[in-house]
């Protein structure tokens, strides 16, 4: 699982600013500590896509520091970021993926679109096509 931490910093005007070191472009605000975790969920993924757009990479969490919040994305969200590192390490577009795959463009289109629900399987297969392996484990 992807937590990346938060860093919550009281507001003049009342409530949190919260801002991620990981993705200093990522800044919002809420009215209360939940608002603030809830706004904090929506401008991260934001951020994510707009690194997704611009053919980024995504980075990695930082390490909390002891007693910090994060905010922790959806496994298939987190499986599909690893998915466009590893191909974005490996300069592997999508079309060659499609290619591997034996599947259409489209189909790897709907695969690395985070806001599309995949099942974990496709994305397995995907990360196995780029010579890596899923796994999955309870901590």
């Amino acid at each position: 699982m992807l937590r990346y931490p938060v860093e919550l910093e009281a507001a003049e005007e009342g409530g949190f600013v919260v801002t991620f070191r990981d993705f200093p472009e990522a800044i919002t605000q809420g009215e209360d500590l939940e608002d603030a975790l809830r706004h904090a969920a929506d401008v991260l993924e934001s951020a994510i896509d707009w690194y997704i757009e611009e053919g980024k990479p995504i980075p990695a969490p930082s390490k909390p520091k002891r007693g910090q919040r994060a905010v922790e994305l959806p496994a298939s969200y987190a499986a599909k970021i690893l998915l466009l590192n590893e191909m974005a390490l490996q300069k592997v577009r999508p079309a060659e993926l499609a290619r591997r795959l034996h599947v259409t463009p489209q189909e790897i289109t709907r695969l690395l679109s985070v806001r599309h629900a995949t099942k974990i399987d496709g994305i397995a297969s995907a990360l196995k096509a780029l010579g890596k392996t899923l796994e999955i484990r309870a901590a």
